[in-house]
C-alpha cells in the first residue's frame, strides 16, 4: 500500500470547551489524544502533531509536534497545510496525508485504507469522510503534491472553509458506519465529554 503519513489536528483555540488543550482531557483514564493516537499510529507510516504554543507539553506521546505554517489560528485547512509541508519536508515517500482531529475517540480502524480505496477507485484528487448523512472535511486523505495550491488558496485567496477548497477537485467522500457509535463523534464541549464516556461503554 502507498506510504500515507497521518495528521493530528489540534490546532485550534477550544473555546467551546473552555479553553487549553482540549486533546489533554481525560476520557476513561485516557486523554483524548492517546485515543486519537492509538488509532491512527497503526494505520499510517508516521504521525505528526499540528499544534500552536510550546510542544514540550507533548514530549511524552513522542511525536513530531509543528505549529500552524500560516499565522492567525486560519483554522483546519491550516493545519492540513501544515501537515503536508511536514510531508514534503520529513516524509518524502509519503506522497498523501490523513488529517483527523485529536477530539474524536472511536476513529475508524479502516480509516486510512477505506479513503485511499475510494481515491483509487474513482481516480479522485482527495477524499473526505462522512457518517450518519454528515460529511467530516476535516477527516481527510489529502495528496501532497497539492501544498502550493492549498497554500496560495490560504494565503493569497484567504481561503478558510474546507469545502470551499475541496470543491475544486475531483472528491471521494467515503460512507462510514454510524452504529453502535458514530466513529467521527467528537468532544466539542464539557457536556461532550460525559456523553463519550457513554459511549465508551457501548463500544467495549
Amino acid at each position: 500500500m502507498t506510504a500515507v503519513a497521518g495528521l493530528l489536528l489540534a490546532g485550534g483555540q477550544a473555546r467551546r470547551m473552555g479553553g487549553g488543550d482540549k486533546c489533554l482531557r481525560e476520557l476513561g483514564g485516557k486523554t483524548l489524544l492517546a485515543r486519537a493516537v492509538a488509532r491512527m499510529a497503526p494505520q499510517v507510516s508516521t504521525l505528526v502533531l499540528n499544534a500552536n504554543g510550546d510542544p514540550g507539553r507533548f514530549a511524552e506521546y513522542g511525536l513530531p509536534v509543528v505549529a500552524d505554517v500560516v499565522e492567525g489560528y486560519a483554522g483546519p485547512l491550516a493545519g492540513i497545510l501544515t501537515g503536508l509541508q511536514w510531508a514534503q519536508a520529513n516524509a518524502p515517500n509519503c506522497p498523501w496525508v490523513v488529517s483527523a482531529p485529536t477530539d474524536a475517540p472511536f476513529l475508524p480502524g479502516d480509516l486510512v485504507g477505506s479513503l485511499k480505496e475510494a481515491v483509487d477507485e474513482l481516480g479522485a484528487d482527495m477524499a473526505c469522510a462522512m457518517s450518519d448523512g454528515r460529511s467530516h472535511p476535516v477527516v481527510g486523505l489529502w495528496p501532497v503534491r497539492l501544498a502550493g495550491e492549498l497554500r496560495a488558496a490560504l494565503v493569497d485567496e484567504d481561503i478558510r472553509k474546507i469545502d470551499v477548497w475541496t470543491e475544486r477537485y475531483r472528491l471521494a467522500t467515503v460512507e462510514f458506519p454510524a452504529d453502535p457509535v458514530d466513529p467521527f463523534f467528537n468532544a466539542n464541549r464539557p457536556e461532550d465529554l460525559a456523553e463519550a464516556e457513554r459511549l465508551l461503554a457501548i463500544k467495549k
